[in-house]
């Protein structure tokens, strides 16, 4: 057994973070619009930013890929189109696939629920798994982008796993969500995508304070990590709506809060055999 993998996040902003692990750097949801600047989500719809990031695209470090939960443009805008190397690897769901490669983004790796794909550095190993998504209430789900929630395991070549990490991704509380927990218990790290975003007529289409909270109470990640809550205006629901839902279920010692420029770091458990069905 190995010593715990040490990791940390950093909070670039909405979804976008900075996740390093035994030598891999990951890139979530990137969006680098600036406060005032306008994300478009398609339908003639689009919601005018709140805050700043906390660092511009051409500060990045070298990257080893992208984590890409859907193609909405607060979580691939313009500058992220325009300015991030064409030759990065990019993991996301099917349809958003095969929009990016029409711009020119062809080492793109499409991953259909459950399925997941693995990148290697120097004898360790992630896994990225994409897990069940649903954007949108009813019918409303299927006008919307296909989503896909991110279950990353850093670990070793011998199939050991060091550390899991869990990305929500933009998904409303869902049964079918009670399918990962069962697949993949013990996790360390979960990043759950809050905001509780309402579309025109009411439609909210992320969860909100009170399904953020269900939700870690589903994964029971030993600690979570709320992101995409206010950086746009589209955003009804704030981190005080986590916070008091989080308290209500007793789960306060589970949550981690940080602020846009900010790194957390974490341990995972000891080394463990790959558990996933």
């Amino acid at each position: 057994m190995s010593e715990p993998a040490e990791a940390s996040v950093f909070f670039v902003g909405n979804a976008t973070t900075l996740i390093r692990c035994q030598g891999f750097t990951l890139l979530t949801d990137p969006n680098f619009l600036h406060r005032g600047q306008r994300a478009y989500l398609g339908w003639g719809l689009s919601t005018r930013r709140r805050t700043n990031p906390a660092i511009e695209i051409n500060q990045l470090p070298e990257i080893d890929a992208v984590v890409l939960s859907h193609l909405h443009g607060d979580h691939w805008d313009r500058v992220v189109r325009r300015d991030l190397d064409r030759n990065t690897p990019i993991i996301t769901t099917p349809q958003a696939a095969h929009r990016l490669r029409r711009q020119g983004f062809h080492n793109t790796v499409s991953l259909e629920t459950w399925e997941d794909c693995r990148l290697n550095r120097r004898g360790h190993t992630l896994r990225i798994t994409a897990t069940p998504g649903r954007h949108g209430p009813g019918v409303i789900d299927k006008l919307l982008p296909q989503v896909m929630g991110s279950m990353l395991e850093f670990g070793h070549e011998e199939g050991e796993v060091d550390l899991r990490m869990h990305i929500s991704g933009d998904t409303l509380f869902d049964q079918r969500l009670e399918s990962i927990p069962q697949r993949f218990p013990e996790i360390d790290l979960a990043m759950v995508h809050l905001g509780g975003t309402t579309l025109p007529g009411k439609i909210v289409v992320t969860m909100d304070g009170m399904q953020g909270a269900q939700w870690v109470d589903l994964m029971k990640p030993s600690r979570a990590l709320p992101i995409h809550y206010d950086d746009y205006e589209a955003f009804k629901s704030g981190l005080d709506d986590f916070r008091r839902h989080v308290s209500r279920l007793g789960l306060s010692d589970r949550v981690r809060y940080i602020s846009r420029g900010e790194t957390y770091h974490f341990a995972g458990r000891r080394a463990r055999p790959h558990t996933s069905m």
